[in-house]
């Protein structure tokens, strides 16, 4: 007898999608699908940006279900999906900034990109790349889930499968890694 899809986890529902279940994809998108949206909207305000990637996240998740349930991950499924939507977007700022293109809409709550979205879209400087390229990799995980997903330390913590303590501290040396490399 199979269980009711209400009474299973994300992490469930997308092993089962990977084996291409497309009831339990569509419960995972009905659970998830106004959270993802909520959180691209409030990085980027162009409606026509935040459907195209809501569109390309869940159909990579399609595709990719097998790369998270074969992982063996202690991430979480729903930090999986926001790392897939998160890179979407950055990827969509870049293509955005390859045309040389200004935003028709405003970026949420200002006229001016904010800084977060000059880094996504590319435009970081020479020196500021140099310094990230060389923080050893846990750190630019956290750095990169922090500042460009927008996770908190929780989610962040969920998401690499380490503890809270560890993610703050990586945070602090990186910071301090940066400060030290720009001065």
């Amino acid at each position: 007898m199979k269980r009711s899809l209400d009474a299973v986890d994300e992490g469930e529902l997308v092993r089962r999608t990977a084996a291409g279940d497309r009831r339990a994809f569509d419960e995972l998108y009905r659970r998830t699908a106004p959270w993802l949206l909520a959180r691209l909207r409030r990085r980027c305000a162009d409606e026509d940006v935040v459907a195209d990637v809501m569109q390309e996240t869940y159909l990579s998740v399609w595709r990719a279900a097998g790369s998270f349930a074969g992982s063996g991950t202690s991430g979480t499924a729903v930090g999986w999906l926001w790392t897939i939507a998160a890179h979407r977007l950055v990827d969509a700022f870049r293509r955005r900034a390859r045309r040389n293109e200004l935003p028709a809409v405003p970026l949420t709550e200002s006229v001016a990109p904010a800084a977060e979205d000059e880094v996504m879209a590319g435009r970081v400087g020479h020196e500021l790349e140099q310094a990230l390229l060389e923080l050893p990799p846990e750190a630019r995980q956290v750095l990169r889930a922090m500042v460009l997903d927008g996770l908190s330390v929780r989610e962040t913590s969920l998401l690499l499968g380490v503890p809270e303590s560890t993610v703050k501290s990586r945070a602090r040396r990186a910071r301090i890694a940066l400060r030290g490399a720009l001065s």
